[in-house]
């Protein structure tokens, strides 16, 4: 083993497997690894507004401990001395889980949530929590509490969200894997906007036991990482059922064999959809028909009901999820000797006001008089959805979409605009709302050099044949090795 002043540490736009046989070949220490890891973090890291809070003396701790059991030959975990983040509304047992809300300010989980026990359990190393849009309510990281979330290939610009923290910090830099969660795109759109890989599993694939709640029902615990391999080696170790968690499963997939028929969905190059967005994902579709993989064309018609589909339940069940956030029970509470004064006061005070608009609309949907109209339709039209996507996979192996309709916007932008907001979902949903997964990926960037996504649907439990999929188009193109200038520490 070599000592860290002798240590040779990795490119910065290396992955994690790449890391992973630079550790082994004794190349650097772990701790060489970690110490210029932590530094990425306290430097573009917090430029960037990614990272909340980095774990320095508890990361340092447990790298001296990994070198130590590499140096006594013990065996190793898959993931040994590799960083990792996560969001902040996956409970640490280190530092706070607020959920970037001020409702939360200061609350210590005290526990690890499931998927960051399996982390530590295979040798990943905690160095940090990434920041995410309020509560996971948005699409540009915007609403969170400590602050606008900037895209490393444009500072002036959103990383999307929710889990814009985590892409950014993927999209900046190499090394470590990072722990995001995807409602309805928060993993995907923001891959797709700081040109990382992003994996919403199968839902139920992944405990979300630890993960606080927006949309029970929708929710999804997944990786952000430089490539498609590392996405594949973190959900190795993060699947499978969790007895605290009896929503969880465990998977098979449909088929050992590689994906090449690919289902290519005309809804999601039609109207709305930026024509360089379309030419570049076109484009790739070049590349893959050239290495011998079949397109179809397919037809989802109820694409046009998902995103309104998806407000209705992913509100309903926000509503329904943070009413325990009262003031009395649960976060912030102000003082006041009226209850109702209490309840009001502390929630208005609380809450931002994209959370507090999603509460209302889903406390509306399911009030008396309207739930029938609106969220019971809204699950007719789910079923719908799901059984329109499932009949598609039967004649195909995956499905091929972008992953936004548009780039990257200006921060401000889009901020005072629900609705222009709500537009960055339109792509991404349909995957959440049929419990499919999906792997986003780079694809290309711009001519304004900022990164367009692409993205693959596939059948319940086929998530690891998606993300050989995203591999092969990796080895087809190599866009992914990108490292933004100053994206470096």
């Amino acid at each position: 083993m070599v000592n860290d002043a002798a240590s040779s540490l990795p490119d910065p736009g290396a992955t994690s497997h790449e890391v992973l046989a630079h550790l082994q070949s004794g190349k650097c220490t772990t701790k060489a690894l970690i110490s210029e890891y932590l530094n990425f973090l306290e430097t573009t890291g917090k430029r960037l507004g990614a990272v909340v809070e980095v774990f320095s003396q508890s990361a340092l701790q447990e790298a001296e401990a990994s070198d130590a059991r590499r140096m006594a030959g013990e065996t190793l975990g898959v993931l040994e001395g590799i960083p990792f983040t996560a969001k902040m509304n996956i409970c640490t047992e280190e530092g706070t889980t607020d959920a970037s809300s001020a409702m939360l300010a200061g609350f210590e989980a005290g526990v690890d949530a499931t998927v960051v026990q399996k982390m530590r359990s295979a040798g990943a190393i905690l160095v940090g929590k990434s920041s995410c849009d309020e509560f996971a309510m948005g699409a540009s990281n915007e609403s969170s509490a400590h602050g606008v979330v900037r895209n490393p290939w444009d500072e002036s610009r959103v990383p999307g969200g929710s889990s814009g923290g985590a892409a950014a910090l993927a999209g900046a830099f190499g090394w470590a894997i990072h722990l995001g969660s995807d409602t309805g795109g928060s993993i995907r759109q923001p891959a797709a906007f700081c040109s990382a890989t992003g994996m919403k599993p199968t839902w139920g694939r992944v405990s979300r036991r630890g993960l606080i709640a927006f949309g029970s029902s929708l929710d999804q615990i997944g990786p952000l990482a430089r490539d498609a391999k590392d996405c594949q080696i973190a959900l190795e170790v993060l699947q499978g059922s969790d007895p605290l968690d009896a929503t969880s499963l465990s998977f098979s997939e449909s088929s050992k064999e590689p994906i090449r028929k690919i289902g290519w969905i005309r809804q999601g190059f039609g109207e709305g959809i930026d024509a360089s967005i379309r030419e570049q994902v076109e484009a790739a579709r070049s590349i893959l028909e050239k290495d011998g993989i079949e397109f179809v064309e397919v037809s989802l018609p109820t694409m046009a009901q998902a995103n309104a589909c998806y407000q209705v339940i992913a509100t309903a069940e926000a509503s329904s999820n943070l009413a325990r956030y009262d003031g009395i029970h649960v976060g912030k509470r102000l003082s006041s000797n009226d209850l109702e004064e209490l309840y009001s006061s502390s929630r208005s005070s609380g809450f931002g006001a994209e959370v507090r608009r999603r509460i209302l609309l889903g406390t509306f949907v399911l009030s008396s008089g309207y739930i029938d109209a609106y969220y019971g339709r809204a699950q007719s039209v789910r079923q719908e959805i799901r059984e329109e996507i499932l009949s598609a996979l039967d004649d195909v192996d995956a499905l091929m979409m972008p992953v936004s309709p548009f780039a990257p916007f200006k921060i401000g932008e889009r901020i005072d605009d629900p609705l222009a907001l709500y537009a960055c979902d339109i792509l991404t949903v349909t995957a959440n709302l049929a419990g499919v997964p999906a792997v986003a990926v780079p694809c290309a960037f711009d001519n304004e050099g900022l990164p367009v996504g692409m993205q693959w649907l596939g059948k319940h439990g086929d998530d690891h044949r998606l993300l050989q999929l995203a591999s092969l188009w990796q080895e087809l193109n190599d866009t992914w090795k990108s490292v933004p200038q100053g994206g470096q520490s």
